[in-house]
């Protein structure tokens, strides 16, 4: 017959170890669901989804209102839908600047808003259209550099982007999103349209 106090000693070490045992089954329980967090990823869009979802971003952030040429209606200007995102048109003249103007510090801008002057001196809304003289021939990596980090047609080594274009307000877009715009301007109408270089402020005397 084993001794009392034995037993007596037995039977909470079995029951501290059993807890103990419960309390570190149920501190892995824990760590696995937090490092395995519930998956809940969305299905991919479609491409007319995802057309959709650029046509919806690109007129919300309002990139229409300097790359689409404009005509004075009854109630304002109104967009020219055939001539959608093709920035400032090659054949538009410049009207009269006012270096007067410029010298008290205001900024100005053509009256379909397409062309800004300022201290830079005269930026044009580029062309955005399918066409190759608009982004048909740009990958999405050059897309997603122009629109992130301000790069001319998004070559690395290019020249920053000119005023008024907002790719500072862009840059932290999803790639989802970027992509999504990116193939809804694959999407639009070509419009044949070189648009001009800038003019540098040096030569903004002699227009």
């Amino acid at each position: 017959m084993k001794p009392i106090f034995t037993t007596i000693l037995t039977v909470p070490i079995c029951i501290l170890l059993a807890g103990t045992l419960s309390s570190c089954k149920d501190a892995e329980a824990k760590k696995d669901y937090q490092e395995t967090p519930k998956q809940t990823e969305e299905p991919a869009l479609s491409k007319e989804e995802l057309i959709d979802r650029g046509e919806y971003l690109v007129k919300t952030i309002g990139c229409q209102d300097c790359h689409s040429p404009k005509r004075m209606g009854e109630q304002g200007p109104e967009y020219i839908q055939e001539l959608a995102f093709s920035g400032y048109q090659a054949t538009n003249e410049l009207p009269p600047i006012s270096q007067d103007a410029l010298d008290k510090g205001w900024m100005l801008m053509n009256p379909d808003l397409t062309a800004t002057v300022g201290p830079w001196g005269v930026s044009f809304a580029a062309n955005l259209t399918s066409d190759d003289t608009g982004i048909g021939n740009w990958s999405f990596g050059q897309f997603k550099h122009s629109l992130t980090q301000g790069k001319l047609k998004g070559q690395p080594n290019g020249r920053m982007l000119l005023p008024p274009m907002p790719w500072e307000n862009f840059k932290n877009l999803k790639e989802e999103d970027l992509r999504a715009m990116y193939e809804y301007f694959l999407s639009t109408e070509p419009v044949k349209n070189i648009v001009p270089a800038p003019i540098p402020p040096q030569k903004l005397s002699s227009l």
